[in-house]
């Protein structure tokens, strides 16, 4: 899950990289904290295409004037 502690994380290490460089520890823990990041939002996404549902078609005796298929 995408916490306020793992975003403050990956913005000070960002911040540290600008400023003074990152240490090798450092440089894996920045790559894993950005792929659980990255991991997380791609979940999130998937579940919003998942759950998205498309308009259901009418039947062919419509009267909004949509044809069978619903535009409006």
């Amino acid at each position: 899950m995408i916490t306020k502690e793992l975003i403050d994380r990956i913005n000070t290490l960002a911040q540290k990289q600008k400023q003074t460089g990152l240490s090798d520890p450092e440089k894996q823990e920045q790559a894993a904290l950005r792929r659980q990041y990255l991991d997380e939002i791609k979940a999130q996404v998937r579940s919003q295409i998942d759950a998205a549902v498309a308009p259901a078609k009418h039947g062919g005796h419509c009267s909004c004037g949509c044809h069978g298929e619903h535009r409006h």
